[in-house]
C-alpha cells in the first residue's frame, strides 16, 4: 500500500483528536472525582449507582422517620414518668387521709392537692409535642380531655401511631390511652376517680371508707406502669433498627463510592502518562508534515 502525504496527515490528526479525548476524560474525572459523568460513559456502573444511591436515599429517609420516632416515644415516656409520680403522691396522701387521726380540715386541705394533682394530669393526658397530642391516638390536633378532666368523647381516639422506619416495618410510637387513663376493670376514668377522692376527702370520710381509693389509684399505677413497659419494649426495638440502618448507611455509602468514585492517584498518574504521549505525538506530526510553499517564500 502507497502512503502518502495525505494519509499521514488524516492520521496524525485523528490520533491528535483522540488525545485530548483522552485528556479530557481524565481532566473531567479528576475535576468531578466520578468514573462515570454519563451514563454512556459505562452503563453498567450508571445503572449500579442509580440502584445503590436510591438505597442510600431511602435509609436515610428511615433514619429521619426515626427522629420523629423518638420524638413521639421519648416524650411519652417522660410524660407517663411524671404521670406514675402523681399518682404515688396521690397515693401517698389516701394512706395519710386513710389515718383516723387526721380531722375533717386536714383532710379538706389534703383534697386541695389531690385536686392540683389532677390538675397536673390533666395537663399530661393532653401533652403536645410538636404541635401534636400525643395521648389522643390519631386526633392529634385535639386534645383529649377538657379543663375539667372530662374526655372529650367527639374526639377521643384510641388508633394507633404507626411510622415507617424500615422497608414494610411501621412501628406504634404512641400509647393506647385508654390503657392509662381508663381503670381496665371498672371503666372508671382517671381523673374521675381523683375527683370522687377529693370529693369523699371533704365530705368527712375516714379509715375504711378512703380504702377504695387507695386500690383505684394502685390500679392506675399499675396501668401506667404496663403500658411505659410496652413503650419501652418498642424503643428497645427502635434502637435496634437505627443501629442496622447506621450500618447499612455506611455499608452503601462505601458502595457507592466504590462503583462511582475515582481512584485519584491512578488518574493523575494516567493524565500524565497521557500529556506525555500527547506531548510526542505533536513531535511526530511537526516532523511528517510537509513544509508549504510559504514557507519557502520567506
Amino acid at each position: 500500500m502507497r502512503v502518502t502525504q495525505s494519509m499521514l496527515s488524516s492520521n496524525f490528526l485523528r490520533n491528535l483528536s483522540n488525545s485530548y479525548e483522552r485528556m479530557g476524560k481524565y481532566q473531567e474525572q479528576l475535576s468531578t472525582g466520578k468514573k462515570v459523568n454519563k451514563p454512556s460513559d459505562d452503563p453498567v456502573v450508571a445503572m449500579k449507582g442509580m440502584n445503590y444511591r436510591t438505597e442510600l436515599t431511602e435509609v436515610q429517609q428511615y433514619q429521619r422517620n426515626l427522629g420523629e420516632v423518638h420524638t413521639w416515644m421519648d416524650n411519652s415516656d417522660a410524660a407517663m414518668d411524671k404521670m406514675t409520680k402523681a399518682l404515688q403522691r396521690t397515693r401517698e396522701l389516701a394512706v395519710q387521709a386513710s389515718n383516723d387521726t387526721y380531722e375533717e380540715g386536714q383532710r379538706a386541705n389534703i383534697a386541695k392537692e389531690v385536686r392540683q394533682l389532677k390538675e397536673h394530669l390533666i395537663d399530661l393526658g393532653n401533652t403536645k409535642v410538636n404541635d401534636k397530642h400525643i395521648f389522643n391516638g390519631t386526633s392529634t390536633t385535639n386534645p383529649r380531655f377538657d379543663k375539667d378532666g372530662n374526655l372529650d368523647t367527639a374526639n377521643a381516639n384510641n388508633e394507633a401511631v404507626n411510622i415507617e422506619v424500615s422497608d414494610g416495618v411501621k412501628i406504634r410510637v404512641n400509647t393506647n390511652p385508654s390503657n392509662i387513663f381508663v381503670d381496665s376493670e371498672t371503666g372508671q376514668s382517671m381523673m374521675q376517680a381523683l375527683e370522687n377522692f377529693a370529693t369523699d376527702l371533704e365530705s368527712g370520710k375516714t379509715g375504711d371508707q378512703l380504702d377504695d381509693h387507695i386500690e383505684n389509684i394502685d390500679g392506675f399505677i399499675n396501668q401506667v406502669v404496663n403500658e411505659r413497659a410496652s413503650l419501652g419494649a418498642r424503643m428497645n426495638r427502635v434502637e435496634m433498627i437505627e443501629n442496622r440502618l447506621n450500618s447499612q448507611e455506611i455499608t452503601t455509602t462505601q458502595v457507592l463510592s466504590d462503583n462511582e468514585d475515582v481512584d485519584v492517584e491512578k488518574v493523575i498518574m494516567n493524565l500524565k502518562s497521557q500529556e506525555s504521549v500527547h506531548r510526542a505525538a505533536l513531535s511526530t506530526g511537526a516532523r511528517i508534515i510537509q513544509p508549504t510553499l510559504m514557507d519557502f517564500l520567506r
